[in-house]
């Protein structure tokens, strides 16, 4: 009789899991006009855990796809342009002293947020680049000898213009 009722809570609890994709899913279509490949590349990656590379001329909905998802999921967003002069520690954070109590105290990045945009990721030193990848791959990042973990979900959606592109 066990046998019985458990497919029966799997099978409402996956109709739920559908019912659930399916209204994030029509809710992104109905913002994001033309961008169906767009749209369904930033579900594969949120569903798999992953996270996407977007190469694009500015004006095709990227960031307003990710900041839509970002609403949708009742999650926090965080838009980070990739310039040569960026420093790994302006995405991780980093150890602040406190001269009242005399010692550091961690000051969390915006790599701290559910969802990021990393737009034009190909203009980042290799040492932010590297940075990033961490997040990505171990969902923490170090700073010093400390180690502190990610939010879930965590998504990176890089996005790089064309070659023909300097940049916007």
């Amino acid at each position: 009789m066990n046998a019985s009722i458990a497919p029966l809570q799997t099978e409402t609890a996956g109709s739920t899991h559908y019912q659930a994709f399916h209204q994030v899913r029509q809710h992104l279509q109905q913002r994001i006009i033309g961008q169906q490949a767009l749209i369904d590349r930033l579900l594969i990656a949120l569903l798999a855990d992953g996270h996407l590379l977007v190469e694009g001329a500015p004006g095709l909905a990227k960031t307003t796809a990710i900041k839509e998802l970002a609403t949708v999921l009742e999650g926090n967003f965080h838009r980070l342009q990739f310039t040569p002069d960026l420093l790994p520690s302006d995405l991780t954070g980093t150890d602040i002293y406190r001269p009242e109590t005399g010692d550091f105290h961690f000051q969390q990045g915006p790599l701290f947020h559910n969802l990021i945009l990393a737009d034009e990721i190909n203009r980042a030193p290799a040492k932010v680049q590297s940075a990033l990848l961490e997040a990505m791959g171990e969902k923490q990042v170090t700073v010093g000898r400390h180690t502190y973990p990610l939010p879930r979900p965590f998504l990176v959606m890089a996005t790089q213009n064309p070659i023909e592109h300097e940049g916007t």
